[in-house]
């Protein structure tokens, strides 16, 4: 990344760094949630993930945010 990544995004390599999995797979975790609201994935992530709060947000933010895109 040459440029600042900002917004979500910018969690992307800590996130992927303190819970080693890759960002493909946490999006790919929170597309298949029977969940659909902001805060009730985010608190899903928390309780069964071990997600600390900032980190399920930015998640489920660039998430929600692709799937409303096009």
């Amino acid at each position: 990344m040459s440029a600042a990544t900002k917004g979500p995004a910018s969690y992307f390599p800590s996130i992927e760094k303190k819970y080693g999995r890759p960002i493909a797979e946490w999006k790919d975790l929170i597309r298949s949630s029977p969940l659909t609201k902001h805060m009730e994935l985010v608190n899903w992530l928390k309780a069964e993930h071990g997600l600390g709060h900032g980190h399920a947000n930015a998640l489920v933010a660039h998430t929600l945010a692709e799937g409303k895109a096009g």
